[in-house]
């Protein structure tokens, strides 16, 4: 499916650009905020209050979740150290994304900045659509910044734009390629769409 890896996607983790920081500083990860805490452990691990019955795309739909998640993951190792290097990009967002992330890290990297803090995510499938050529699904996330942290490798603290909001919708298009491999092939974050 190397074709489907190089279609244009404008927009393509245009979050790095949404956040807007000085000097071209871009790239939000889960960093911290990618693993799940204590509560969402115990949450998870908690019996069902309702007698609904369960919803057959669950196993799907965690394993989309995964997938963004881990490429959240990877993105803040790289975001770290101004580097894709040591990073497993490559395994969870198509070349497109891949070459927005190098043009971010070749900015980053001559600027001296880094990201030290992280993003919060509560991220859902709202769609998923299983009968498609490729199986899609569209991953709705709040993003929270509240704890984001940029700073030059001097470690100058760079402040996000003051009209950056601190939570916004993004929405990230997943597709099931080989090998039950889920991709993130196209995000959108919307500044205007407070969560």
């Amino acid at each position: 499916m190397t074709a489907r890896q190089t279609r244009p996607r404008p927009g393509v983790m245009a979050l790095c650009t949404a956040v807007g920081l000085s000097l071209a500083l871009t790239g939000c990860g889960g960093g911290d905020d990618a693993k799940p805490s204590a509560a969402t452990t115990a949450a998870s691990s908690a019996p069902a209050a309702s007698a609904s019955p369960a919803d057959p795309d669950a196993a799907t739909k965690a394993a989309v979740l995964a997938s963004y998640t881990s490429m959240w993951v990877e993105q803040m190792k790289a975001y770290r150290v101004a580097s894709p290097d040591g990073t497993k990009l490559d395994d969870f967002a198509t070349l497109d994304a891949l070459s927005a992330f190098e043009r971010d890290l070749a900015t980053m990297k001559k600027n001296n900045t880094r990201v030290t803090g992280g993003v919060g995510h509560d991220a859902e499938v709202a769609e998923l659509d299983m009968a498609a050529k490729i199986p899609t699904a569209t991953v709705e996330d709040c993003i929270d910044l509240s704890k984001w942290k940029a700073e030059r490798t001097t470690g100058e603290p760079i402040p996000l734009p003051t009209a950056q909001p601190l939570r916004y919708i993004a929405t990230a298009t997943v597709e099931r390629w080989d090998n039950n491999r889920w991709m993130v092939t196209e995000y959108k974050p919307d500044g205007n769409q407070t969560c």
